[in-house]
């Protein structure tokens, strides 16, 4: 049996106020690693997938967009 699986198995022998216990305290678990995790940036997505608008006008883009919504 694995560890998670094991670990099932033991949360479904408890009583149902100490699974809401364990819930409470899982949640706070989580939400510290969360916090810990380092804030992104959106600027960390610039120039990404540049690649795919090589060689394309992107007035030219634009305009044939626009004409395709007047159908």
């Amino acid at each position: 049996m694995s560890s998670l699986s094991n670990i099932r198995h033991q949360i479904r022998q408890l009583t149902f106020a100490e699974q809401l216990r364990l819930l409470e305290d899982l949640v706070i678990v989580v939400c510290q690693q969360a916090k810990a995790q380092p804030k992104r940036s959106i600027l960390e997505l610039k120039g990404l997938g540049k690649e795919v608008w090589q060689g394309i006008d992107a007035q030219a883009y634009v305009d044939q967009e626009r004409e395709s919504w007047n159908g």
